[in-house]
């Protein structure tokens, strides 16, 4: 597993019958930033996931890919190997929460 941003979407009309009505997003994975570790940060890669849990452009979300994507009932008949499978509220490194969705800005910073 691993977190990401939620940067845009994915429209496809042509497609597999077992895709059709899938939600695609585009997401950036983030890491904790390696300078002061307060913060995290993106890492410039790009994944297009299947969102199983409603996420919108700008927020945080949990990520799994390969074989653990098609783990939820919803995904297991799906030729996928990325899926959204949370919306993060909280990151806490050691004493310190370096990310908190109540204080983050729809698309900005991570933190």
């Amino acid at each position: 597993m691993f977190l990401a941003r939620v940067t845009g979407s994915v429209v496809s009309t042509q497609k597999v019958d077992s895709m059709i009505g899938q939600k695609l997003l585009i997401v950036e994975p983030l890491r904790v930033n390696e300078q002061d570790r307060k913060s995290l940060t993106g890492t410039g890669r790009t994944f297009v996931c299947v969102d199983t849990v409603g996420a919108g452009e700008g927020e945080v979300v949990l990520i799994v890919q390969g074989s653990s994507a098609r783990f939820t009932p919803q995904t297991k008949p799906l030729p996928i190997d990325c899926a959204i499978i949370g919306i993060v509220d909280l990151v806490q490194v050691g004493a310190l929460g370096i990310f908190d969705a109540k204080h983050a800005t729809s698309g900005g910073g991570a933190s």
